[in-house]
């Protein structure tokens, strides 16, 4: 059985072809510029096959990956049929979906009411599953796997803010959490790892480091509290958001600078962070490389990171009633070691010990504590792709 994953931005479309029978990634690619100019990358063991092509819209975007996955030197497949279902990434699927759902109808209108909460992203999807019910037809199974459906294990006590009740029954207003595939999938590994499969009797904070970023506080395999709020705004210093603040502080901003409610989103979203503090980039790489040189701004927009994340870290083991394992993973927490060995050094009054050996490897599964740790802690590289494939297949089958 083969499942193309579709994740789909407002100018670009990413897939990958998943053969589940070994589930091996047989081609993936990336659709970008779309309704600009148009850029088409389709990989194959390990070839890249680039071109520059028009995409007005995203059905035109899917017609290249069905050219690219059946016809020329990239081809994999002989014929559409050969694709069982597609599996959309959903980032904001509300209080509404705790599971992944056959794409219907009704789930379609639901996506589309949650769009004033991910407006980036919700009709970004609505477009990848119209683009490909006129690519593929009708007849193909689709599949929503929701960014936040992990997370609805959250108590109230947890996913509640001290807003009047009015505003959560009227609009909605609470906390729903991000990268919950991710999240879902290295707990699930890590519980492996710890030789508790279904989760039960474990404490686990997950650390999902990149451009954006989160922490997850898992019990027994079940999410009790996540750093994302309503938005993927919340919570730490992430690339370019500005994670928690005071509230006061965006109307104060907005009054002085004449700000609308849309202007200050963007400040907050696309021009704060590590790249707001630091005045250089977004790019954790660069930071890394401007503190070398010496830069204070980049140094401190490092150190305040690192500083939130201990602060989460330490909240969470709390609320868990003590800590099992530490996991560490996305493009940051995957290759980060100097943040990993910051971060666990100073965790010390927790029985955590660093293998420093251990820990300078990068993009693979490694636990890198020591044998007496007294909590374990894991580099596991995250697969979001292969969770929205797993669903689907089971949900087709």
């Amino acid at each position: 059985m083969k499942i193309l994953v579709i994740n789909a931005g407002s100018s670009s479309l990413k897939y990958q072809l998943i053969d589940m029978d070994g589930e091996v990634t047989v081609a993936k690619g990336v659709c970008e510029r779309i309704g600009i100019d148009g850029f088409f990358t389709h990989k194959v063991d390990g070839k890249a096959f680039k071109k520059e092509v028009a995409m007005p819209d995203h059905t035109a975007a899917f017609e290249q990956v069905k050219l690219a996955l059946t016809e020329g030197e990239g081809k994999v497949i002989n014929d559409l049929s050969e694709v069982s279902a597609i599996g959309h990434r959903t980032v904001m699927g509300g209080s509404k979906f705790d599971r992944s759902v056959i794409i219907t109808d009704e789930v379609i209108q639901a996506i589309k009411d949650y769009a004033s909460l991910a407006p980036l992203h919700n009709p970004a999807t609505i477009k990848g599953i119209e683009a490909a019910t006129a690519a593929f037809g009708k007849d193909i199974p689709q599949v929503g796997v929701f960014d936040t459906a992990f997370h609805q294990t959250m108590p109230e006590v947890a996913y509640l803010w001290g807003l009047p009740y009015e505003y959560y029954e009227k609009y909605g207003v609470r906390r729903y959490g991000f990268h919950g595939t991710s999240h879902r999938f290295v707990s699930a590994r890590c519980c492996e790892l710890l030789g508790k499969p279904n989760g039960e009797g474990t404490r686990i904070v997950t650390c999902h480091l990149g451009n954006g970023s989160s922490l997850a506080a898992i019990k027994d395999g079940k999410v009790i509290d996540t750093t994302m709020g309503l938005t993927p705004l919340d919570g730490f210093l992430m690339g370019t958001r500005s994670g928690a603040i005071d509230p006061s502080a965006v109307t104060f901003i907005m009054e002085k600078e004449g700000f609308t409610p849309a202007q200050m989103d963007a400040v907050m979203n696309k021009k704060s962070g590590m790249l707001g503090i630091s005045g250089v980039s977004s790019d954790d790489r660069d930071i890394a490389a401007a503190m070398e040189q010496g830069n204070e701004r980049a140094k401190l927009a490092w150190d305040m990171r690192s500083y939130q994340i201990l602060k989460y870290i330490g909240a969470y083991a709390a609320a868990l009633g003590g800590l099992d394992a530490l996991v560490f993973t996305a493009g940051i927490g995957e290759n980060q070691d100097k943040l990993r060995a910051e971060l666990v050094e100073k965790l010390a009054f927790l029985g955590i010990k660093l293998d420093a050996e251990a820990n300078l490897a990068h993009g693979v599964e490694t636990e890198i504590s020591t044998p007496d740790s007294a909590v374990r802690v894991f580099v596991i590289p995250t697969n979001e792709e292969l969770v929205i494939a797993r669903d689907t297949k089971a949900l087709i089958s």
